[in-house]
């Protein structure tokens, strides 16, 4: 039996299911006893990174969704993995599940997840540096894909967003800020011309690591693949300060707080300036690195771009914050999802009116936006080729740092104009066999 052109392969194997004339035993919490959609109707979803963003917001905050089911633990690293294992099945054992939810599978290797066929949606919450390659298998194999941000260089962020809209997926990118009232709220301000006309834009992001970090060749853990924890990206031996949360410090796996952090408030930033799809024409910054030891991304970051429109967007580092300056004032606010602040109450407390613009959001989540997405096949609040925009910017910045100089760019055919020194800084080599 062969899917039809058009149909989905949820459709396809429910219409297989039902082909099959033996018997069975149909419970009732399959058919959705105590209020839960049927088993039929819930998103099955592998879990690819189970540190502890990976488990404490993405397992933990899917396990909250009733339309939706935990079936695959993926981790490298083998206390992870059983510890997601545990996580989902006991809450399934909680909720006295156990006639319907046959278990949590784990597995140490992300392409036998993909393999599976009853897997419709995974969720990838890896180092940075492995986002791109899964969540572009994932698509190829049919799954929807919702993922931690950053990408790692700004090719590997188009690679992304084409191949999403090649094979008509659902991405959504795994932050929280568009759902967040105050984020949304400033962002609507901004677009409905209550500061005027935007003239600039000054987002501080968190400074780090303080330290150089320890570059000293430690043995491999026990149960730990770092091999494949490596992947696409140059060996490298294995010592404590690479992996887990410190990959952050480090160029092969991310892009520091830059990308990091740069993937929240930077979104903000494009989502209220209305560049969300597009970028800016010209960069430069400054920074500070530690001279020696494991960790070489900057510590300090001081970025300038510049768009089209004359708007100049500023990010620092030290602190974590953002604000909107336009003609006729200002919003924003200090520290992470604090309120809203303006330079006026009349502008804090305006309404949007039915016929301005209301921008997308839903106050459930990104995990929410995801499973509804999911099934009416909409794009979520995050997709895919605003994700890549998004990075792009930090990735920019970074670039602009590493030359020194100041940098024009073509948003359009996303590169430098004649500069052959600045292009070759938007990709990286993957390590054999691995590529895109």
């Amino acid at each position: 039996m062969a899917p039809a052109i058009g149909m989905t392969r949820r459709a396809f194997l429910a219409g297989a299911a039902a082909a099959v004339a033996a018997p069975h035993v149909i419970t009732s919490g399959a058919l959705g006893a105590g209020g839960r959609p049927a088993a039929s109707n819930r998103i099955t979803i592998g879990f690819i990174g189970l540190g502890g963003q990976g488990v404490g917001m993405n397992l933990r905050g899917f396990l909250s969704q009733p339309d939706c089911q935990a079936v695959a633990a993926c981790d490298v690293d083998r206390n992870h993995r059983y510890r997601g294992k545990q996580t989902a099945e006991q809450h399934y054992a909680r909720q006295n599940r156990a006639g319907e939810f046959k278990g949590c599978d784990p597995y140490n290797d992300w392409r036998e997840v993909l393999a599976r066929r009853d897997i419709d949606a995974v969720c990838i919450s890896t180092p940075d540096h492995w986002h791109v390659p899964m969540s572009v298998a994932a698509v190829r194999a049919g799954k929807d894909v919702i993922c931690e941000k950053p990408t790692l260089t700004v090719r590997d962020g188009r690679t992304l967003a084409d191949t999403v809209h090649r094979y008509g997926a659902v991405f959504q990118t795994a932050t929280e800020d568009r759902s967040i009232a105050t984020y949304h709220r400033m962002a609507e301000l901004v677009r409905n011309g209550r500061i005027g006309r935007l003239q600039r834009i000054r987002v501080t992001l968190p400074a780090g690591p303080g330290r150089p970090g320890d570059p000293t060749p430690k043995p491999v853990p026990e149960g730990f693949d770092y091999d494949l924890w490596l992947g696409p990206a140059p060996w490298a031996p294995y010592c404590p300060g690479r992996i887990h949360w410190n990959f952050r410090w480090i160029r092969d796996y991310s892009g520091g707080q830059l990308t990091d952090w740069g993937a929240h408030l930077l979104d903000t930033a494009q989502w209220a300036a209305d560049t969300e799809r597009t970028g800016p024409v010209a960069v430069e910054g400054t920074g500070k690195r530690h001279p020696t030891g494991l960790y070489d991304t900057y510590h300090e970051y001081h970025v300038k771009c510049t768009y089209a429109t004359g708007v100049e967007l500023f990010i620092d580092s030290g602190g974590t914050g953002i604000r909107f300056e336009g003609t006729g004032g200002w919003v924003g606010n200090t520290g992470w999802r604090r309120p809203l602040q303006a330079s006026s109450k009349e502008i804090r407390d305006s309404v949007i009116g039915p016929g301005e613009i209301h921008l997308f959001t839903c106050p459930a989540g990104e995990h929410r936006n995801f499973l509804d997405c999911v099934k009416t096949r909409s794009d979520p609040y995050f997709p895919a080729e605003i994700c890549h925009r998004c990075c792009s910017l930090a990735h920019l910045g970074n670039i602009a740092m590493d030359l020194g100089r100041k940098l024009r760019w073509d948003p359009d055919a996303e590169q430098f104009p004649g500069d052959e020194q600045a292009n070759r800084k938007l990709s990286c080599a993957m390590r054999a066999p691995w590529s895109l």
